[in-house]
């Protein structure tokens, strides 16, 4: 059963002054990779050692870290540390954390993975001490996307509102997938083309928003980002617009066809000596056109014979015999006719 002092934790000053002190690591390991501190200064009762002699590669994983403990001896002893390693800790408090990286001037890398940290709020101004960190983990620490971005350098703003702030996504080169749901910047967008603009701006994503990105759907993607900012003006134009035309070169816009069958169409009406100028639905039937014509021509249903005239066609009248047909597998255009036929007794 662990003792309340383990199930608190302890504090990162505790944890280097037993890892590090003299008797524990004794010995300097060459110019630059440690240091020796006297701290004469030291207040009463401080749990430091006569001295410490940290490397600049400081690995401090699963040691019950929970806080900082005194700053003064954060920076004393940990000037010089350009990587810290505090996987597999309980830290839970991103102010606590901050302490730590503040007074560590020199931090590079920092590895944060497994840390309880899911649900915690980093104020804005608690993120500025991580300013000059490059490399930062958060593996399986359950971190929200808006602590991510207030992580990330050069965008110390919450939510993302310009498609600078997706491509900066490209800071992780080992980034695989990304779910991008609920951001005001894409509302604008049909769902394809977000999915396409998303798709093209992250080379190296393999799962967006859950669904698979296939090597297919990433060239179409690439193409349709180009045909996108085609006539967007130079100064306008964003970086991967340029990396893209230099792997498919400037692309022609595409033609737009609308495959749909028609609705309507404007034909000409024929029955012996009489025209009539008629709008008709070619989506109804044969059997539908022959009741809109019995007011037109005056003949019933079962009296009237109809041809349709193709006034591009070559060849002669093609007569309406099936009831059941739809009049736009005709292919009838405006300004085709149609023919009436009384039929003789």
């Amino acid at each position: 059963m662990e003792s309340p002092v383990c199930q608190e934790g302890r504090t990162f000053v505790e944890v280097i002054n037993e890892k590090y002190s003299p008797e524990n690591f004794p010995c300097r390991r060459g110019l630059g990779m440690g240091v020796v501190v006297v701290p004469t200064a030291c207040p009463q009762g401080s749990p430091m050692k006569d001295r410490l002699n940290l490397p600049s590669v400081l690995v401090l994983n699963g040691c019950g870290i929970s806080k900082a403990g005194d700053q003064s001896e954060i920076a004393a002893f940990c000037a010089h540390v350009m990587e810290l390693d505090l996987s597999h800790n309980k830290l839970q408090d991103w102010h606590e954390i901050g302490k730590i990286v503040s007074n560590i001037p020199n931090l590079d890398f920092l590895n944060l993975s497994s840390n309880p940290l899911g649900g915690m709020t980093l104020e804005p101004q608690c993120a500025e001490a991580f300013s000059r960190v490059r490399r930062l983990v958060l593996n399986n620490t359950q971190v929200c996307w808006d602590t991510v971005m207030l992580l990330t350098p050069a965008n110390r703003t919450p939510g993302l509102n310009r498609w600078e702030d997706i491509e900066k996504l490209n800071f992780f080169p080992k980034l695989e997938e990304v779910r991008l749901q609920g951001i005001p910047l894409l509302q604008t967008y049909t769902n394809e083309e977000r999915r396409s603009l998303m798709i093209a701006q992250l080379p190296s994503i393999s799962l967006l928003n859950g669904s698979v990105v296939t090597e297919s759907e990433r060239e179409d993607a690439e193409r349709f980002f180009i045909r996108y900012y085609l006539h967007c003006p130079e100064e306008e134009l964003p970086h991967r617009y340029h990396c893209l035309v230099n792997k498919y070169g400037k692309l022609e816009p595409l033609a737009e066809i609308d495959l749909r069958p028609r609705c309507h169409a404007q034909v000409e009406v024929h029955c012996e000596e009489k025209v009539e100028q008629l709008n008709i639905r070619l989506d109804q039937t044969v059997a539908e056109l022959k009741k809109q014509l019995t007011s037109v021509v005056q003949l019933s249903t079962s009296s009237m014979r109809l041809y349709y005239i193709n006034k591009s066609s070559a060849f002669g009248p093609d007569e309406l015999k099936y009831n059941t047909r739809a009049l736009h597998s005709y292919n009838i255009q405006d300004g085709d006719e149609i023919l009436v036929v009384p039929k003789t007794k």
